[in-house]
């Protein structure tokens, strides 16, 4: 045990005098050290704030470690090049109070979802960042996981939110509030952002009565559905903008889509058969955020699920990872999106991860 933490504060030391600190570059945080210059910078990776935690990331201790100061721990899983990880770190830490308000209240320990350090998972088990990254099944970056005293996830952020829901989140862990109420509902109660104030069905999209059984849809096609509400910017930008594009448009034929206000009393037959309402459902689902765009095959099982704020080329990569059958043989969405990405590339299709 003192050889072990003899070693641990060497290892703290000599990261200090290089003058890395908590900012290592991609090498030493586990990112990949592929193609890295005299400069010893990887042009894709985004610099993590100087107050995250320099952690041995044997998590358990973190736990302890953040309870004594009064504080939780975050686990921040990204990888290189995404650009949600960058505005994360930047328009959401960039903004003063958020970065105080975090630093306050949370251990941040970032986790490179391809990296190869070594983890102390919650169970005492050892493994690679990416086998961690697989073990909570992180499929998108970046991913957000908020643990309590005893070392349980208490909330799961899946991809990017904007900061003034990121700052919802933030208050709701901080403040214990997991107890006493979902932050599903916590959120509606605080300050839904301004929208259009209008759901945007479409006449190709299913209709009432709501039978989402494969029997009931008269097909044998995948099934999409949305789950959003009527105050909802990003739910207005999905369907104004990204939906209506050609390439979406063409993917959405491969489905029968169903939108649903997911706090609405809308009576609905799920692909399972079960009698039951649109809010009652998505609480079963644990649908969070809205949009939440969930997939389930022509037999009616969930298989994919998108559940952040996303551009049209992860929109478009989400259905075509679908109806594909990729899930079935590729594990890793994101892996999917690179080979996907390099054939849209050879078709001549000029790849933005932003627009």
């Amino acid at each position: 045990m003192m050889g072990t933490c003899i070693a641990r504060w060497l290892r703290a030391a000599l990261l200090a005098l290089a003058g890395l600190g908590a900012a290592l570059p991609a090498a030493a945080a586990g990112g990949s050290t592929q193609g890295l210059g005299a400069a010893m910078t990887n042009p894709g990776y985004h610099d993590q704030p100087k107050w995250f935690k320099l952690s041995f990331l044997d998590l358990r201790d973190d736990v302890r470690e953040a309870a004594a100061a009064n504080k939780r721990v975050m686990l921040y899983f990204y990888q290189d090049g995404c650009p949600y990880c960058r505005k994360l770190l930047e328009d959401n830490f960039g903004q003063r109070a958020i970065a105080e308000k975090t630093r306050k209240h949370f251990d941040v320990i970032a986790i490179n979802m391809w990296g190869d350090r070594e983890v102390t998972d919650l169970r005492g088990k050892q493994l690679t960042e990416k086998q961690f990254a697989a073990e909570m099944r992180v499929m998108f970056t970046p991913t957000l996981l908020f643990l309590n005293e005893q070392a349980k996830p208490i909330l799961r952020i899946n991809g990017y939110y904007f900061p003034h829901k990121f700052d919802a989140v933030l208050d709701y862990v901080a403040g214990h509030m997991e107890t006493r109420i979902s932050f599903r509902d916590y959120y509606a109660k605080r300050n839904p952002e301004p929208a259009t104030g209008k759901l945007h069905q479409s006449p190709s999209y299913l209709s009432a009565p709501y039978d989402l059984t494969a029997k009931g849809r008269g097909g044998g096609k995948y099934l999409l559905v949305l789950f959003e509400q009527r105050q909802c910017k990003a739910c207005d930008e999905l369907h104004m903008d990204i939906l209506a594009r050609k390439r979406s448009r063409q993917e959405l034929q491969h489905f029968d889509v169903a939108l649903f206000d997911m706090w609405s009393d809308t009576p609905l037959v799920t692909p399972g058969g079960k009698p039951t309402t649109a809010d009652r459902w998505a609480r079963q689902l644990n649908v969070q955020y809205a949009p939440t765009m969930v997939f389930f095959d022509p037999a009616g099982k969930e298989v994919f699920r998108a559940s952040a704020y996303l551009k049209a080329f992860h929109v478009q990569g989400s259905m075509a990872y679908v109806y594909t059958g990729a899930y079935r043989e590729q594990p890793s969405f994101q892996r999917f999106l690179r080979g996907w990405r390099a054939q849209l590339e050879k078709q001549g299709v000029d790849v933005d991860l932003w627009k």
